[in-house]
């Protein structure tokens, strides 16, 4: 299957590393133009050089903004225009006792984890609707699904992401805009590698500390391994693609078999 982006543009936030650097730079080698979203200049223009070096293409686009607040996305949607792919990364995450988690911790998961996502959507999905093409895409977690009691807030509020883009799919039925959510498994980034380090100590061999944390941690999967964020990456350019416009209002996971499901 041959994925050409050409001609598209595509923004994705929370791209200066992890899965959003891995999506931007996917889109990008499939001849999307990006729009690199995060809330450090220095991180950005690192990451745009290395879109550019991965891909083969000229430095893309990037916007710093906190994106958890109104302002930011006002600052953001002033620099932007004409995005046909949305890719929602932004997100936050932390291991916290359930009962510890206070109103102010609940209230900056909804801010950065969903209405980062559910503002930019309400603001690209009409012009998207009228040029009768787009795509719409939300990153989640296994633990929308597998809502862990250490990462209540977080799981609560890639729950409700899953639900927002479940909503507006019907939104935008019959426009030729898709829009899916993503459920993204135990990934290879750079704070799960330091989660687990934090775990096992800097002295063991990494292999042998993310084969300890996979039997012992996360013992669902059915890969064994971290996901490494290109293969997530590969979901989302899919999703993103002409070849995609049957699937819409979906949550497909990239998860290594991580949630026990017959079910995408």
């Amino acid at each position: 299957m041959k994925i050409d982006l050409t001609g598209k543009t595509a923004l994705v936030t929370g791209s200066s590393q992890g899965i959003g650097l891995a999506i931007a730079t996917a889109l990008a080698t499939s001849g999307a133009d990006v729009v690199l979203s995060g809330r450090s200049r220095d991180s950005l223009d690192d990451a745009a050089s290395a879109v550019s070096e991965a891909a083969g293409v000229r430095k893309p686009r990037t916007v710093a903004a906190d994106l958890g607040t109104k302002q930011g996305i006002a600052d953001l949607l002033g620099e932007v225009a004409g995005i046909d792919i949305l890719v929602n990364n932004l997100g936050i995450y932390e291991s916290k006792d359930a009962m510890d988690i206070t109103d102010d911790d609940w209230q900056d998961y909804l801010d950065v984890n969903l209405l980062s996502a559910v503002r930019l959507t309400r603001a690209l999905l009409p012009t998207m609707m009228q040029q009768k093409w787009g795509r719409v895409l939300y990153l989640a977690s296994d633990a929308a699904i597998a809502v862990p009691h250490d990462m209540l807030h977080y799981g609560v509020s890639k729950t409700a992401l899953v639900a927002a883009a479940r909503g507006y799919a019907k939104v935008a039925a019959g426009s030729g805009v898709t829009v899916n959510s993503v459920i993204a498994g135990p990934t290879r980034t750079d704070g799960a590698v330091r989660f687990i380090r934090s775990k096992f100590g800097p002295v063991m061999p990494w292999e042998e500390a993310e084969g300890k944390f996979m039997s012992t941690e996360r013992s669902a999967s059915l890969i064994k391994r971290l996901i490494d964020p290109a293969e997530i990456a590969n979901m989302v350019v899919y999703l993103s693609s002409p070849q995609a416009s049957a699937t819409t209002g979906g949550a497909l996971r990239v998860d290594g078999g991580y949630v026990d499901s017959i079910f995408p």
